[in-house]
């Protein structure tokens, strides 16, 4: 396969990935602000967070006058100039599926081409959280319908690999982003007794899709350590960093036919120290002021994986990432 068409496929599948992520976070704060019982809410002040975990608060800042919601849904749903944006993903994922449909099921391009031409013509008026609401599910929609598509009508090939190894890079990625900024801002407010910190975790829960699941294995307690132990090191979780960077080995294990070769050894051992990290009574034996260094350290190494993979297949790595 050449290594053009490799990249479009490793970019397609990271920004459909990206594209579910921030329309997940972004409707999960809409609906915590709607839910609000009170205007001293953390739902009601907590914009920035939602920006630091889907953008960047510089880029903002330098774009919007205020922070203000709907300057928030403008940049975080719809700006062309912020690259991770949900539309400007919905974008590139659109133009690599177009340019790899030889290697890919139609149904797929035609999921993302059909959401890219309604998007390009619709009109949100502003305020609307209704329409914002409908939007981000169509997104999400689109992006299961995908992993749908891809399960059940590619060949387990050299495409199907690549896909799949995006797609767990960038949800380890997001799961590690949205730990480590809450993390941070909750050590911030540790000296607060208003619940804040209670907040903080069942918003990392929900963010993740994981709410649910955690409260079947830890009922009926909110206990930080627990949830980042959970969402961290939980072997089944699909959500978990844990999860995603076994299932990241395995597809670059397949990949390379379970060999590791001259160009390949790097790659290898980038994973193999990052999972030695992966030790749940290790990371049970942190405390909570440590976590946030630990994530720190592995979104680093995250990235080191993502350019090392890069460099190995030939792929282009562009500036917009986060």
């Amino acid at each position: 396969m050449l290594s053009r068409v490799a990249d479009s496929l490793y970019w397609m599948s990271r920004n459909i990935e990206r594209a579910e992520n921030n329309a997940r976070v972004l409707g999960v704060q809409l609906i915590q602000m709607l839910e609000a019982s009170s205007e001293d809410s953390l739902a009601n002040h907590d914009w920035e967070t939602v920006i630091e975990v889907c953008g960047s608060l510089e880029e903002f800042h330098s774009l919007y006058e205020q922070l203000t919601i709907n300057n928030v849904i403008d940049y975080l749903a719809f700006s062309e100039i912020n690259q991770s944006s949900i539309l400007s993903c919905v974008k590139f994922a659109r133009e690599n599926a177009r340019v790899t449909r030889d290697n890919i099921p139609a149904d797929l391009f035609e999921v993302w081409n059909d959401l890219f031409l309604e998007s390009t013509n619709m009109f949100i008026p502003e305020g609307s959280l209704k329409e914002v609401h409908g939007f981000l599910k169509k997104v999400k929609v689109a992006s299961l319908t995908s992993q749908g598509v891809i399960e059940s009508s590619m060949s387990r090939g050299v495409p199907y690999r690549f896909i799949k190894i995006a797609k767990w890079l960038e949800r380890g990625e997001k799961t590690a982003r949205i730990l480590n900024v809450l993390s941070e801002k909750s050590n911030d407010d540790r000296e607060r007794a208003d619940g804040t910190n209670y907040y903080y975790w069942r918003s990392a829960l929900q963010l993740l899709n994981g709410y649910d699941e955690y409260l079947k294995k830890h009922p009926p307690r909110m206990n930080e350590k627990d949830v980042l132990t959970f969402l961290i090191s939980d072997y089944a979780f699909p959500r978990s960093i844990q999860y995603c960077m076994d299932h990241v080995r395995e597809a670059i294990i397949a990949l390379e036919g379970g060999k590791v070769s001259h160009y390949s050894w790097r790659m290898y051992a980038a994973l193999d120290r990052l999972m030695a990290e992966f030790d749940e009574d290790k990371i049970r034996s942190l405390a909570v002021h440590e976590f946030s260094s630990f994530l720190d350290d592995f979104q680093d190494r995250c990235n080191d994986i993502s350019q090392v993979f890069s460099q190995t297949y030939y792929l282009i790595e562009p500036a917009h990432v986060p």
